[in-house]
Formats: C-alpha cells, sequence, structure tokens
C-alpha cells in the first residue's frame, strides 16, 4: 500500500480552513472512494481527476485508491480540491516526487482533458494559507492576476496538469503572476451635476463624513438616485486591509475584474427591488454564498424604491445594520460574510408620486400605507432623513456653479481625519461605529448640550437608540465645523435629522 499527502483549502464564508488530501492506494480491486463530507460536485471529482490524469499521459492506479479530506467533519463543498486530489494520487504512485508538494497549498478545478480551469475565492483561499504558515501555492494561470495580490507567499499558475507534472519532477517551471500594478479608480459621477437640492446635498456630505446612513423622500426626477451614485466619490479610498476584505468577498462572488482586481473605491450596489432575501443576505444551496450587502462591504447599498422592496427583505437587513457582518446557517455549516455598509434609502412620498404636492390623488391613509412599509424599527436605524422637493420650487438656475465632489471630498476628509484621530485607540474608524455606551460614558457632553435631546426621550419622540444615532450625527457635524466638541446647535441639528418626517 501507498500513501501521499497534499494541502488545500476549504473556505466557510471569507475565512478559510487548511485541508489534507490524502490518498491511500492498494488493498482491494479497482475502486475509487472519497471520505470526509464531499458535496456533490466534490463527490464527481474523483471522476474528473480520473479523465484528466490519463489524458495528461500518466497512468491511473488500477487499483483501490481511497481519497480522505481532513478535518473530516468539515464540510468540503467545490470543485477547487481537484488540483490536490491528483498530486496525492500520483505521489502515492510514485509517478511523481512528493518533496514539492511539503508546504504548497493547491487550488484549481481539473477538465477532463487535464486543463486547470480557475475557481472561485482565490484571494481568500491563499490570505488563508499565507496565515497559516504555508510557503508556496500552485493555482490555476487564469487566477495569478488575483493571486499577485497576496504578500508573502511564493505563488505559481499552471495551465495544465502536464506542466505541474513537470514541475514536480524538475523538467519545467510555473508561470509567475506579473507584479501588481496599482490602476487608477474608476470614475465616479461628480456632485456638480445635480441642480439645486442643497439640503439634500448637505445630508449627503454629513452622511459621507460620518458613515451615517440615509433615507431621501421625494418625487420621480429630483435627483435622489443621482445625489446616491454620487457618494461614493466623496468617500476616502478604502485602506490596504479593507481593500483586501472587499475584493475576497468579490473574489467568493467571481466577479473581480481581470485587469483591475484590487477593489480601491468603496463599492456601490444597487439591487432591484425584485431581488430575492437570500441574494440580498446571502444564501443559497449547501454552503451559503455572499449576497448583495456583502458585495457592498465598506461601500454603499442603494435601496431604491425601497417601499416596494417588501418588508422581508427590508426587515433582514435590521440585524446586519446593527453588527456589520451576516451570519448564516445551513444544513451544511454556518457561514459569516462582512457587511459594514452604508445603507441609503430612497422613495417616493406616496404610490402616485405627482411632480406637485397639489396634484396628489392617493387618500391620507394610502400614503400612510405605503410609507409604513418601512417600519419603525428600521428607520430607527437610519440615522439622517431627508425631504426633496421639485427644482421648481428651489430654482432649476442657480447664480452659482453647484460644488464638485472633489471640493466637498476635501471637507469630508478632514472631517474623518478628526474623528479618526479622536477615536484612533478604541478602533472606531467613523462616528457611525461609536457605540452608544461610549458616547454616554466617556465621552458625555454636558447636560445643557443635551438639554434638547433629553426633552425628546422624555416626550417619547425618540428612542434610546435614536438618541445615540442623534450624538453620533452631532459628533459628525462638529467634525464638519471643525470643532473639538458638539454644542447645543449641533445637537439640535441632528435631532432636526433624525425627526425629519418622510412623508
Amino acid at each position: 500500500m501507498a500513501l501521499a499527502k497534499a494541502w488545500s483549502v476549504a473556505l466557510l464564508g471569507v475565512d478559510g480552513k487548511m485541508i489534507e488530501i490524502e490518498a491511500d492506494i492498494g488493498g482491494g480491486s479497482p475502486k475509487v472512494t472519497m471520505v470526509g463530507l464531499p458535496d456533490t460536485g466534490l463527490k464527481e471529482a474523483k471522476d474528473r481527476v480520473r479523465s484528466a490524469v490519463r489524458n495528461s499521459r500518466q497512468t491511473w492506479p488500477d487499483e483501490r485508491v481511497i481519497l480522505g479530506l481532513s478535518p473530516a467533519n468539515l464540510p468540503k463543498v467545490g470543485s477547487g480540491y481537484d488540483l490536490g486530489i491528483a498530486a496525492a494520487v500520483l505521489a502515492a504512485t510514485g509517478s511523481v516526487p512528493a518533496t514539492k508538494l511539503l508546504n504548497t497549498v493547491l487550488l484549481g478545478e481539473l477538465a477532463l482533458d487535464g486543463r486547470v480551469r480557475a475557481v472561485r475565492g482565490v484571494l481568500p483561499g491563499l490570505l488563508a494559507a499565507r496565515n497559516a504558515g504555508y510557503r508556496r501555492a500552485v493555482v490555476p494561470a487564469e487566477s495569478l492576476f488575483e493571486a499577485a495580490l497576496v504578500d508573502g507567499l511564493e505563488v505559481g499558475g499552471v495551465a495544465r496538469l502536464s506542466d505541474f507534472v513537470d514541475w514536480l519532477k524538475g523538467e519545467g517551471e510555473l508561470a509567475r503572476p506579473e507584479p501588481f500594478v496599482e490602476q487608477e479608480p474608476p470614475e465616479v459621477p461628480d456632485l456638480a451635476d445635480v441642480v439645486g437640492q442643497p439640503e439634500a446635498r448637505w445630508a449627503l456630505e454629513v452622511a459621507a463624513a460620518g458613515g451615517h446612513h440615509l433615507l431621501m423622500t421625494g418625487p420621480p426626477g429630483v435627483g435622489k438616485t443621482m445625489l446616491a451614485k454620487r457618494l461614493p466619490g466623496l468617500l476616502p479610498r478604502l485602506t490596504a486591509e479593507e481593500s483586501l476584505q472587499v475584493t475576497a468577498v468579490h473574489s467568493i462572488d467571481g466577479s473581480l475584474s481581470r485587469s483591475a482586481p484590487l477593489v480601491t473605491v468603496p463599492p456601490f450596489v444597487a439591487p432591484h427591488h425584485s431581488i430575492s432575501v437570500p441574494a440580498l443576505i446571502g444564501g443559497g444551496s449547501g454552503l451559503a454564498v455572499p449576497g448583495a450587502i456583502s458585495r457592498a462591504h465598506r461601500g454603499i447599498l442603494f435601496l431604491d424604491e425601497v417601499c416596494e422592496f417588501g418588508p422581508e427583505r427590508l426587515e433582514s437587513l435590521r440585524t446586519v445594520l446593527e453588527e456589520g457582518e451576516v451570519r448564516i446557517a445551513r444544513v451544511k455549516g454556518a457561514v459569516r460574510y462582512p457587511a459594514r455598509f452604508q445603507l441609503v434609502l430612497a422613495t417616493n412620498p406616496c404610490p402616485c408620486a405627482p411632480t406637485k404636492d397639489a396634484d396628489c390623488t392617493c387618500s391620507a391613509s394610502a400614503r400612510r400605507r405605503y410609507l409604513g412599509r418601512l417600519s419603525g424599527p428600521l428607520l430607527d436605524r437610519v440615522d439622517l432623513r431627508v425631504r426633496l422637493r421639485p427644482l421648481s420650487a428651489l430654482g432649476a438656475h442657480l447664480s452659482e456653479p453647484p460644488e464638485s465632489s472633489a471640493t466637498v471630498r476635501e471637507r469630508v476628509l478632514e472631517a474623518r481625519e478628526r474623528a479618526g484621530k479622536r477615536w484612533a485607540e478604541h478602533g472606531w474608524p467613523t462616528n457611525a461605529e461609536v457605540p452608544g455606551p461610549a458616547l454616554r460614558r466617556e465621552f458625555a457632553l454636558p447636560p445643557q448640550v443635551t438639554a434638547l435631546l433629553d426633552r425628546a426621550l422624555e416626550r417619547g419622540s425618540i428612542t434610546a437608540r435614536g438618541a445615540d444615532r442623534c450624538l453620533r450625527i452631532a459628533w459628525t457635524l462638529a467634525d464638519l465645523k471643525g470643532a473639538d466638541k458638539p454644542e447645543a446647535d449641533e445637537v439640535a441639528a441632528a435631532l432636526n435629522f433624525r425627526e425629519r418626517s418622510s412623508g
């Protein structure tokens, strides 16, 4: 009997777990048995790998083959283990030396003719391998563009199984990734394109400066979608760690760009209101895949016509908005995906949505039912609420040109820098992520500053969660003003944002 080992990576969400692949050959009639909780796609690997080995001019053992994937109690999903299985079998038969398999992670799907196909999740898989102490990895040649993003790991690519065999025998070399060159970030629409709406522009600036959620209400054509699409242009570029987090999610999702794989600009995700709950939150058969909220991690999730999404979809966001990640349990295991995004909502004030309020044909009860689709608990988690008016009411022709995104972005970056210095030792990057207890205890404001907020709490016009969010907005307004601490005016302005009716 002969035994050999190879290593691969199993992904549970964005977390990678190292998998030991063992091949034991001999002791019975020709048969391939796989153990270790493989899913249907992985069970078919034995046929794919056997054909790939034979079509690569190698000999498949004419004996019993037992393939074990450990840890045995961890579900194995997908076809990324094919290359590791082929390596373990060939090493067990003595067709290739096993020396280069030590401390080497193998990822790749095999075609029947021996081609090595790309798989999803190469980036998070390699990050997990590096963190586990592995020094080398072999991936499909098509995936080298994202493998180049991982430092501290020797990465090579193969296009065919025969190339991999030649490398194991010392008769060939692996393809090397091109040196990573950071590309220019994609262009984001400019805020100067939006005419009028000074109140909404100010709310957008506050949202960008503090990382706050935003609700915009107004008739069609007043600029709600235009404003939302320009929010990424006001935000700072992602840090190196944030870029890898976002890129890892997009790698699992299969949406990475070959020309510019590293995501450096906050993503903007705008799903249609017909989206399903699993597509929004994450889900699917087997182990759950990331949803729209995870693709929007460290960026913007824009829900246009939000009242059309339905309560089941909207209420599924409540816990995620508080925790910044989503945990999804399925029969084959539980996964975790990051989901720290800014939520931007846009809605019409009523079903008929005329340009002028005087032309509305909806009854008062119809308007209440329409806006009532946004539940109180969800609205309580939205920091800023603003009403947009038709341009005819504001003046479409302005004496001065609107401010550009670059001008507003300078103020946003200055405000974020003040907040970052203030919260640096606590690890909170923005005001929106500061816990309520810290605002009320360690950074408590004087009673005369919060008097208006206290009265609102006593009247019951605002919840305790809403009061915490008012304090966060007040700190953001102070940062934009250049003040060390919020004063009563900032608290009043924050409360005004919260109490503003969406109807």
